[in-house]
């Protein structure tokens, strides 16, 4: 289980890569910006909600 640790941080750089996205595309005046932010909000909750399971797998297997 140790990969779980670092495949939480994919997520960070999708959500970084859709943030970088979401403002060229802001800038070039297409309408899919507000839909790369979204993703980003999405990848960004997606990341502090493993790391929170995550916390909690630990914890569990620490009491056992």
């Amino acid at each position: 289980m140790g990969y779980m640790k670092y495949t939480q941080y994919v997520y960070v750089v999708f959500a970084l890569y859709f943030i970088y996205s979401g403002f060229t595309k802001m800038n070039d005046g297409t309408d899919t910006a507000v839909l790369h932010f979204a993703i980003a909000g999405l990848a960004m909750f997606m990341f502090f909600f493993r790391r929170r399971f995550l916390k909690k797998f630990e914890d569990r297997n620490k009491k056992q």
